[in-house]
């Protein structure tokens, strides 16, 4: 791939914040560990083989009879009698943690919380869940509503801040004027009553977020715009009839787009932090979801189980480390004082 000596210059002078680069790598090797959860913490077995066959439960729901059982129904692969009918005739490979995320220990040696053991590696949360199989899924739903959340408030954000910017004026001071108002709005609070209302989901979370989330990029987007679109070569542009739209995307837009990159690591680090909040007091994602957040509220509940608390804080902490540290060597290496 060719690149311009300024991409250039950038990339390496990102390479040179190791601390971030390497926070870069480790936060991709993690998102990508938990984009494989059911390969890793699941309840049913990665693969069977029995009289000769090979099934995938982890992929396909097998019923019972496949197994030599009575049942139509779908095998359940911890029941004893269930695995000793395989193991029999056949032989089970479990994943490392043979546990999902809503997967209830009916052998718990001790009421739950149950403390850490070899078969719980973090313990079990006031359920009776496992605490790895929760936070491996938690970590998973958070950076994906992180990023997708980022994803749609920066396209909403460079929009408004392009046409403020480009057009100023009379439009500039009407989307000024209701930004102050918006923004000066209890965000959390409306959130948390929006949420009282409907169903809460992965989706009405999202588009009720993204209500105020877009106003973070609308500050620099507009600045950049409103610099540069009485340039020479923006004005001999419009002097050659080349449309508004195309002006703004294609000639104004990628120096703007500097700005809003340095953003972005902070952005879903901002998306992350809140969907932790609504869920740590009930207003997140539905009950029984994998959450950072309400695994935080079991530890504070349960304060007799820090084992609870202790991880999730844990994931959260290095979570958001990681995007800040990437966060300042993206910021860096956009620095032209630095590059």
């Amino acid at each position: 791939m060719n690149l311009s000596p300024l991409a250039r210059r950038r990339l390496a002078g990102f390479q040179a914040n190791r601390r971030g680069y390497w926070s870069l790598w480790i936060f991709l090797g993690l998102f990508l560990f938990s984009l494989g959860a059911e390969l890793v913490a699941n309840d049913r077995p990665l693969l069977v083989r029995f009289e000769g066959r090979t099934y995938f439960p982890v992929f396909r729901d097998y019923p019972e009879t496949v197994f030599g059982g009575f049942l139509e129904s779908a095998a359940d692969y911890r029941d004893p009698e269930v695995r000793e009918m395989i193991e029999e005739r056949g032989w089970i490979l479990w994943p490392p943690v043979p546990f999902s995320y809503d997967t209830i220990n009916y052998n718990l040696a001790v009421p739950a919380p149950s403390p850490p053991t070899a078969e719980n590696w973090l313990g079990t949360d006031d359920q009776g869940r496992d605490v790895t199989a929760r936070l491996i899924y938690g970590f998973r739903i958070s950076v994906l509503f992180g990023l997708t959340l980022t994803l749609f408030s920066s396209i909403v954000g460079v929009a408004a801040g392009a046409v403020q910017g480009y057009f100023g004026g009379a439009v500039d001071l009407l989307f000024q004027r209701f930004i102050e108002i918006w923004s000066g709005l209890p965000v959390l609070y409306l959130l948390i009553i929006l949420a009282s209302v409907v169903e809460p989901n992965f989706w009405w979370l999202l588009g009720l977020m993204l209500l105020f989330s877009w106003m973070g990029l609308v500050g620099v987007v507009r600045a950049e715009f409103l610099r540069v679109r009485n340039f020479d070569y923006v004005r001999a542009a419009r002097a050659l009839g080349v449309g508004d739209r195309v002006i703004m995307i294609r000639h104004i837009l990628p120096n703007a787009m500097v700005a809003t990159l340095t953003f972005l690591p902070f952005i879903l680090n901002s998306s992350i932090t809140t969907l932790t909040a609504l869920d740590f007091l009930g207003f997140g994602l539905p009950p029984g979801s994998p959450s950072l957040g309400e695994l935080l509220n079991q530890g504070k509940s349960n304060l007799h189980a820090p084992w609870l608390g202790i991880a999730a804080f844990t994931v959260l902490a290095v979570t958001l480390s990681l995007l800040i540290f990437i966060g300042e060597a993206v910021r860096d290496a956009f620095d032209p004082r630095r590059t």
